[in-house]
């Protein structure tokens, strides 16, 4: 309805296309913003980081900030979006199990939505709107 008054001759498709473009911004940069956190804390955080793969806690933050910043950040713009989405997912199967106790309706309640939405994500794709559409419409122009 919201989207039939902003964009009152635009088809479904369209419609659909920038609601999954606001969805992978929305979440993406909010998700950003906790990796951002990760490493602006990155020293004080390394030591008591968990380590669930036994690579160390420095290395397991790395691993968390990868995740949660360089990934959430291809997923705002749609650049390889399902693969991205990936280590977006770890991270929030981590956060759930290891930080959180595997509570998803107490503490890990953020992450459990988080790794809903990737998946759901996962499944239907970037959308029209996503520089992974913008590069195969150039690459088929050229072939």
């Amino acid at each position: 309805m919201i989207l039939g008054f902003l964009f009152p001759n635009a088809n479904e498709q369209t419609k659909l296309s920038i609601l999954m473009l606001l969805k992978c911004v929305i979440f993406g940069l909010l998700l950003a913003h906790y990796g951002f956190e990760k490493l602006i804390n990155f020293n004080g955080m390394a030591a008591t980081f968990p380590d669930p793969f036994g690579i160390g806690s420095e290395a397991s933050l790395a691993m968390a900030i990868f995740g949660e910043l360089v990934c959430s950040l291809g997923f705002v713009v749609g650049f390889l979006p399902r693969l991205v989405l990936i280590p977006m997912s770890i991270a929030m199967i981590v956060a759930i199990l290891a930080a959180h106790g595997g509570e998803v309706f107490g503490e890990g309640e953020y992450a459990f939505l988080y790794l809903v939405v990737f998946i759901l994500s996962w499944i239907a794709g970037a959308g029209r709107y996503s520089v992974d559409r913008f590069i195969g419409n150039k690459v088929k122009n050229i072939g």
